[in-house]
């Protein structure tokens, strides 16, 4: 169950919440610096929190029928590599390039980036605004992208993930996709494997949040976009790792967009909210150090 003490900020701080001041393991790459796109039947399926498990604000349900068209989805999360690509061949500048910082977690801030930290999130301390955090730097000055091209790319805001698919030619999944494709064909279950949690499986936070990490290695954030074994329709990461970006708006007419999935900062104690029937929300000119997106398709039109 959802610890008690939760805060929507620990899954994703929103530019603006910045207030008074206050390395890395891996599994190695089955897919390299590229991905696929795989092709989805859709049809009805049970979307929602069958367990009543979610935080009441979430809105996780009713659990209800919902029908979706066949389309295509990526197997994994866009990767530094393609985003590289994506740059190089449109000059495209990020959000956080352009405002000139982005948010880091305490523990994975660079040694060289500790004079760039300006300020904190109040209601989750442990989120730094660091000046040049961005997709290139992702724990701040000092930090880079050079042995991490199969790592999700992160410090994306959904604008910079529009902009990704314009170029793509793809667009983001809704919701209703995100979650059909996440749950590889299992119905009403917990987790892409079934009903138990196994840390094994995923990349979330292990040890007491936000202060001790227990993993090898100590504080740990992104892992490969191939890292875990894939779910039931082949793909990978569909919780924990990063949040992605999803089409939808949190409420109608709102201006928050959803993101799914969780992310290495995930914890039973905190935000439970690595399920695949879980959903949380941020600005859509807002980044993270885990939040990035993964690619959606017409089947009809790739």
């Amino acid at each position: 169950m959802p610890g008690a003490d939760h805060q929507g900020s620990c899954c994703a701080p929103a530019r603006g919440e910045v207030g008074s001041l206050f390395q890395l393991g891996v599994r190695g790459g089955r897919l390299a610096d590229d991905t696929c796109a795989i092709a989805l039947p859709g049809g009805e399926f049970r979307m929602g929190d069958a367990f009543d498990e979610g935080y009441p604000e979430d809105a996780e349900g009713p659990v209800r029928t919902v029908t979706v068209e066949p389309f295509r989805i990526d197997a994994t999360a866009v990767t530094n590599a393609r985003f590289a690509r994506f740059v190089e061949d449109t000059g495209y500048v990020t959000e956080a390039e352009r405002y000139g910082s982005s948010f880091v977690f305490h523990l994975l801030l660079h040694p060289r980036a500790r004079d760039a930290v300006f300020g904190q999130v109040e209601a989750a301390r442990w989120w730094l605004g660091v000046e040049g955090a961005s997709w290139r730097a992702p724990e701040g000055p000092g930090s880079d992208i050079a042995d991490r091209p199969d790592h999700p790319a992160v410090h994306l805001s959904y604008h910079d993930a529009l902009a990704y698919c314009a170029w793509a030619g793809a667009r983001l999944p809704t919701e209703a996709e995100w979650e059909y494709a996440a749950r590889g064909g299992l119905a009403e279950k917990r987790y892409p494997w079934g009903d138990d949690f196994s840390p094994e499986r995923l990349n979330t936070w292990q040890g007491d949040f936000p202060r001790v990490s227990t993993r090898t290695g100590g504080a740990t954030g992104t892992v490969p976009v191939d890292a875990y074994e894939p779910n039931g329709f082949g793909l990978f990461n569909t919780s924990g790792n990063v949040w992605e970006w999803c089409a939808d708006r949190f409420v109608p007419g709102g201006v928050e967009r959803v993101i799914r999935g969780g992310s290495y900062l995930c914890h039973a104690s905190y935000c439970h909210r690595y399920r695949v029937a879980a959903r949380s929300k941020n600005t859509p000119d807002s980044s993270t150090g885990h939040g990035g997106f993964r690619c959606a398709w017409d089947l009809t039109g790739v």
